[in-house]
């Protein structure tokens, strides 16, 4: 074999192997099947759970709400005129869709300095931190997923402000990650 063939083929399987794996997985409406495609998830959420208290069914509903499970999700780009690209809606990336700000607070509280937006052990840690922060400030209990989302979505302030109260249309998506983790938690009691 020749050494240009070899160092293709060499330089190909590497290749391979880099990128990371960010599609989701399939049939999102079932909690076991996820787990089953992306065993690190489960143990990724069950570290947050124990460091943290936030339930695993908790963490994949926001998650679900968030990412809907892609690592590298990003915002859409925003445009003027309809033509003219002026970058993305917010800084939010990842499986949690963490802002940049927060995500540098959560890195330095932490001590997390290398954490990834895109790795899931970081982002259900990310997760973790913030829902027990706020459990802490506001009260809201680790298991309540609607108002968990609430609080993650406005902010702890624009929670505590009620700001949500003049946005139906999250009051209704709040209540949908509050149906889907009870239906996660569920499933999650059957496949374990």
């Amino acid at each position: 074999m020749s050494r240009t063939l070899r160092a293709s083929i060499l330089l190909l399987a590497l290749a391979s192997c880099g990128g990371g794996n960010f599609s989701a997985p399939r049939d999102l409406d079932d909690a076991c099947s996820i787990l089953r495609q992306r065993p690190g998830y489960l143990r990724a959420m069950q570290a947050t759970e124990r460091r943290w208290g936030i339930p695993v069914h908790v963490q994949m509903a926001a998650i679900h709400q968030e990412s809907k499970f892609v690592g590298n999700a990003r915002t859409p780009h925003r445009f003027a005129l309809g033509v003219i690209p002026m970058g993305r809606q917010s800084s939010a990336y990842g499986y949690s869709q963490a802002l940049d700000g927060t995500w540098e607070e959560y890195q330095d509280e932490s001590g997390h300095r290398g954490a990834r937006r895109d790795r899931i052990e970081d982002a259900t840690d990310f997760m973790g931190w913030y829902m027990r922060g706020t459990t802490d400030r506001l009260g809201i209990s680790p298991g309540d997923a609607e108002s968990q989302y609430l609080a993650y979505h406005e902010g702890r302030t624009g929670f505590a402000n009620q700001s949500y109260l003049g946005k139906p249309w999250l009051v209704d998506v709040a209540a949908k990650v509050g149906s889907r983790a009870e239906l996660y938690r569920q499933q999650l009691e059957y496949c374990r």
